[in-house]
């Protein structure tokens, strides 16, 4: 598959999420059909567009949903910290069961939305890479380094290529100051999106998904084959967030490990 060629049909799943909506809008641009599926409501399907309520955790629906599929962009399950039991069922169940669905219909690739949580632990003052020893920050960044792992397993014994994508903070501005350093823009997400399901021979690839901020804490030359140049930057942000957002105690968690408020949530009483 090259640029100048799309996918038959592309599967967006999360389509009903905040980042799932941006790319329910942009994906059509990459296939000639986006079945869109998410277990809350999709609303009417758009020309072009297939739509189709899912849960992750329903091994015989996901099956379903992944026929006749050529691509798949898994944005689907919880986006949170939260209780182990619903990250259980969306994130690791709900990943296993899309894995299997691909291998058993013979996708070839797959976009993963995994998270910057799944390193949260380094502190800012650190520069990584996609090398570096995973560090999740809470449940939530556990179930993405699990979803990292089946799909490295999945390309090393099947051959599905995946490119997993850290993504960062991906919102329509910068909310405050650990943003500079994370934040990825709408534009900028689709641009790693249609990088990943484009460039030749990804195999097992790890990317930070973040736009080109003076403040960088990831280091992607691992994954410059996926040929990702972003064009945003937070910087022209700068001087509202911090006269809006008064800088941290030294000692604030919040302040010094990459994960901000990730490595306090929780946990959560059954």
């Amino acid at each position: 598959m090259n640029e100048s060629q799309k996918y038959s049909r592309i599967l967006l799943t999360g389509a009903a999420g905040g980042l799932g909506k941006v790319l329910r809008q942009r994906l059509p641009a990459f296939a000639q059909t986006l079945r869109v599926s998410d277990r809350a409501d999709l609303g009417a399907a758009a020309p072009g567009e297939e739509a189709v309520v899912c849960d992750l955790a329903d091994r015989s629906a996901v099956h379903r949903l992944v026929e006749g599929v050529d691509a798949v962009v898994h944005f689907g399950g919880i986006s949170l910290e939260d209780r182990f039991e619903p990250i259980l069922q969306s994130n690791i169940v709900g990943v296993f069961n899309m894995y299997e669905a691909v291998r058993k219909h013979g996708v070839k690739r797959v976009v993963f939305a995994s998270s910057n949580h799944v390193t949260g632990f380094y502190k800012q003052t650190q520069k990584i890479d996609t090398a570096a020893p995973v560090r999740p920050d809470g449940l939530y960044g556990v179930s993405k380094c699990f979803g990292e792992n089946l799909s490295r397993f999945y390309f090393d014994r099947h051959g599905v290529e995946t490119v997993c994508l850290r993504i960062g903070s991906s919102f329509p501005v910068v909310k405050d100051r650990r943003m500079m350093a994370t934040y990825l823009s709408y534009d900028d997400l689709v641009e790693l999106v249609r990088c990943s399901l484009f460039a030749p021979d990804v195999g097992h690839t790890i990317i930070f998904g973040a736009s080109d901020n003076t403040t960088k804490w990831w280091d992607n030359s691992a994954a410059a084959h996926i040929g990702f140049k972003p064009k945003d930057s937070s910087e022209g942000q700068r001087a509202r967030v911090e006269s809006s957002s008064p800088p941290l105690q030294p000692n604030d968690p919040v302040g010094i490990y990459q994960g901000g408020a990730f490595v306090l949530a929780g946990p959560f009483d059954d």
